[in-house]
């Protein structure tokens, strides 16, 4: 009996690498990539691996620590450990075996002790992520009170940064009921203005998998004149660093275009 060939794609997937971006602007076609899967793809609200990896490409070496204040179905820890990096992942409603129960508020580690942080929170209460009373993600995003708890998360991320390291926070706007919420510019002030974060920069990831991307969504939009959500926020910031430790590029000689 012949040996069973695979697929070609099949191959070409599992040995797959992300590519390494260059630009504001990722788009990823998959959730995830390589043999093994990163996070569960049927999880509401998935984070997609590649840009994780990403991250830990520019902002971690080998041996560093991740954290993921609300790791959902594990996508940070199983890239990681892939890239050989540690990683902790907590969640108020873990969905994977190695993420520990707890909430973002408080988070049970020392200060200057973390070498990066990704988050993937809430965009407002339009997904319920959970049934525990705690939960942020049951708070609207037009509520003040929604910034005013994730405004408490970043300040935990902040305390266990290391000095110049970097933080990721994946983040999508709002349009319910013919109202706009800006949510993911109204976290970035949060950071920036409030926690005092130095932003780094900012990232448009296209959405293509949400629930909203079918054809009935689509004539909605059209016929009802509004706009789908096309893209997520991946602000990149880090914590000051006096001594300016945080590794930086070799200093490029820009010249205007001509």
């Amino acid at each position: 009996m012949p040996r069973e060939v695979k697929n070609k794609e099949v191959i070409k997937q599992e040995e797959e690498k992300p590519p390494f971006e260059t630009t504001t602007l990722w788009d990823f076609s998959r959730q995830s990539y390589g043999k093994k899967p990163k996070g569960n793809n049927k999880f509401q609200g998935v984070t997609p691996a590649f840009i994780i990896w990403n991250m830990i490409q520019r902002y971690t070496k080998p041996g560093d620590l991740v954290i993921d204040p609300m790791c959902g179905s594990g996508t940070t820890i199983d890239v990681c450990e892939e890239e050989g990096r540690k990683a902790i992942g907590y969640d108020i409603n873990p969905q994977h075996p190695k993420v520990k129960k707890n909430d973002s508020r408080k988070i049970p580690l020392i200060d200057n002790s973390v070498d990066m942080v990704f988050i993937d929170s809430p965009y407002g209460d339009n997904v319920s992520y959970s049934n525990e009373a705690a939960d942020i993600g049951k708070i609207s995003a037009e509520d003040p009170k929604f910034y005013e708890e994730l405004e408490k998360v970043a300040q935990e991320i902040y305390r266990i940064l290391k000095p110049g390291k970097a933080i990721g926070w994946l983040i999508g706007d709002q349009w319910v009921k013919r109202k706009f919420t800006p949510v993911g510019l109204k976290i970035y002030q949060m950071l920036v203005d409030n926690v005092k974060f130095e932003p780094i920069d900012l990232i448009c990831v296209t959405r293509r998998n949400q629930s909203s991307n079918t054809r009935i969504w689509h004539y909605r939009a059209q016929k009802f004149n509004f706009f789908l959500r096309g893209f997520k926020y991946l602000i990149l910031a880090k914590k000051p660093d006096w001594n300016n430790n945080f590794k930086t590029a070799t200093k490029v000689k820009w010249q205007r275009y001509k």
